[in-house]
């Protein structure tokens, strides 16, 4: 089983909900791209070997008015219920609102983790606003993927989405499972620590072609964090089909592929 731990829901209906700002400047950077259906999702899955992919839901409605749904995630996760796994969000600004909002995609919806994206809600991730989603998901048992590192969203500010502030967080939440998405770069050096040193944070490749991933990133895979590592792809902005032939074409040690595209996820998501 191979599992991807980070994937975009960007269909048609889901596009058409993000302001025009933002779909704009997508199409700007990603000039060839096509805005897939979930037929292409499956396919690309299918191509690259992958029998699971997260999908994940975005919620920076007060901020940028940018929402890709709970509820669209779920729908799409109930109709390939072996395929997709769905992943919350919800916009900390909205208080009880929110809380509420993730109580009921967790217990009603199914969703299986939540999905946080620091610079489009303007929070860096230790922001006590954030505290009572964390108890929610340290409670639901349920992962917390972060965006961090470099972004290309129009408006945004890249201050928020430094690794070193999931430590905190890692550190207040011991029993959360916390994912650095996009392994912090370009601070990758101290987000390669907040890993290191905290038993409950993974970190992922998501939205990197993998032979540009840096050398020291791949020496921490193949080395002290060779547990902590998680094939993510953010497709559709990279293809599965490419991350996985790249992959073979790593200097990985024997038995680091599995743990990265296999062993991690599994732990990651409970699905011993």
């Amino acid at each position: 089983m191979i599992i991807d731990t980070h994937s975009q829901l960007f269909t048609k209906e889901a596009i058409e909900s993000l302001p025009e700002e933002m779909a704009r400047n997508y199409k700007l950077m990603f000039r060839d791209m096509k805005y897939p259906d979930i037929g292409d999702t499956l396919k690309d899955m299918e191509d690259a070997g992958v029998d699971v992919s997260v999908i994940v839901a975005i919620d920076a409605e007060t901020t940028f008015k940018y929402k890709v749904s709970n509820d669209l995630v779920a729908e799409t996760v109930s109709q390939y219920p072996d395929k997709l796994i769905g992943f919350a969000s919800v916009d900390p600004h909205k208080g009880v609102m929110a809380a509420e909002e993730l109580e009921r995609a967790v217990k009603e919806l199914g969703l299986r983790g939540l999905k946080v994206l620091p610079h489009l809600v303007k929070l860096n991730p230790s922001d006590a606003l954030m505290y009572p989603l964390y108890e929610i998901a340290q409670d639901a048992g349920i992962p917390v993927l972060f965006h961090t590192g470099t972004q290309f969203h129009a408006g945004t500010k890249i201050k928020y989405c430094m690794p070193l502030y999931l430590d905190e967080v890692a550190v207040d939440f011991p029993r959360m499972k916390i994912v650095m998405a996009h392994f912090g770069y370009p601070w990758f050096y101290e987000g390669m620590s907040v890993v290191l040193r905290n038993p409950n944070v993974f970190f992922n490749i998501a939205g990197w072609a993998p032979r540009r991933i840096p050398d020291d990133v791949i020496r921490q895979i193949n080395g002290p964090l060779a547990g902590k590592a998680l094939f993510g792809s953010d497709y559709p902005l990279i293809s599965r089909v490419r991350i996985m032939k790249e992959l073979d074409e790593l200097p990985l040690k024997d038995g680091i592929k599995e743990l990265l595209t296999k062993e991690n996820p599994k732990r990651l998501l409970d699905m011993e």
